[in-house]
C-alpha cells in the first residue's frame, strides 16, 4: 500500500498529511479525486510499500502466481508513481520504493527476489531521469525483517506439496519439499522484530536533505552476503549459497 505525503497550507499547523491509497485498475475515479486535492494542497513524496512473498523452487509456482507476484510487487509501484508523477515534479518531491536484499540473491524465494530486482532497475532509470526536476528518488533495502513485517508466514511442507503438479512430483519427493520448508522457516525465524529501523530509513529517506539512492538496512552478516555478491564472481556466490543448501537432498 503506497503512502502519500502531502504539504498543507502554511497557515496550518500539520505541516504534513498522510493518507493511503492502492492503485488498481479499478480505482480511476478515486485517483482522479486524489489528484485534484493534492493539486491545491501541494504534494511532497511518494512511498511505494506494497509487497508480498511466498516460498517455492521456479518449477512448484504457477503462471498465475507469477502474474500476481509481478503485478503486486513490481507494477502497482510503477502505475502509482506514473500516476503522481506529474504532482512529484511540479513540487519537486521525493519517490521512496521498498526493495529487498534478496535483489541481489534468491534462497528458496526467487520469485520475490524476480520482482525486487526489477523494481531496482526501475529505480535506477527513474533517479537519473528525475534529476533534472529536482526530485529525489531513494530505494530501501530491507535485510531479514520477516519476524516484524509478517510479510513471510512459515510455510507448510504439505500444503506446497498438494499444490505440486504431477511433473514436479514425479521429480522431488515429500521429504525433499519438507526439508526445504524446514531450511526456509529457520531463516524466516531469525528475522529481526525491530522493523522501526526500516521505518527511519524511509523516514530520512523522505525529509532528510540529502537523502541517499540507496538505504541498506540490514545485519553485517547479510550486508557481507550482499557485498561478496556484488565484488565477487557468480561462481564465488553459487558455491556459497549451494553449501548453505547442501543438506538438502533430492531422491
Amino acid at each position: 500500500m503506497p503512502v502519500l505525503i502531502s504539504r498543507k497550507d502554511k497557515n496550518n499547523a500539520t505541516e504534513k498529511l498522510l493518507s493511503r491509497l492502492q492503485i488498481t485498475h479499478g480505482c480511476v475515479f478515486c485517483k482522479r479525486c486524489l489528484l485534484r486535492c493534492f493539486s491545491s494542497l501541494g504534494f511532497w513524496g511518494l512511498v511505494n510499500n506494497a509487497g508480498i512473498s511466498t516460498f517455492g523452487e521456479t518449477g512448484w509456482l504457477s503462471m498465475e502466481k507469477y502474474e500476481k507476484f509481478t503485478d503486486v510487487n513490481l507494477l502497482g509501484s510503477i502505475r502509482t508513481t506514473l500516476a503522481f508523477l506529474p504532482l512529484l515534479r511540479k513540487y519537486k518531491g521525493r519517490i521512496v520504493f521498498m526493495s529487498s536484499i534478496i535483489a541481489y540473491f534468491s534462497l528458496g524465494n526467487g520469485i520475490y527476489s524476480m520482482t525486487k530486482a526489477a523494481i531496482e532497475k526501475f529505480c535506477d532509470a527513474l533517479r537519473l531521469e528525475m534529476k533534472k526536476f529536482g526530485v529525489q528518488v531513494s530505494i530501501i533495502q530491507p535485510g531479514n525483517y520477516a519476524r516484524s513485517t509478517k510479510i513471510q508466514p512459515p510455510v507448510s511442507a504439505e500444503e506446497i506439496w498438494n499444490e505440486l503438479s504431477e511433473e514436479e512430483k514425479a521429480v522431488y519427493n515429500k521429504e525433499y519439499v519438507q526439508e526445504r520448508a524446514n531450511f526456509f522457516n529457520s531463516i524466516v525465524s531469525e528475522g529481526s522484530p525491530n522493523g522501526n529501523e526500516v521505518v527511519d530509513a524511509m523516514v530520512d529517506a523522505l525529509v532528510s536533505p540529502a537523502p541517499k539512492a540507496r538505504y541498506m538496512v540490514a545485519r553485517l552478516k547479510e550486508k557481507a552476503l550482499v557485498l561478496v555478491c556484488a565484488l565477487f564472481p557468480t561462481a564465488v556466490m553459487d558455491f556459497f549459497l549451494s553449501y548453505a543448501l547442501s543438506k538438502v537432498k533430492l531422491k
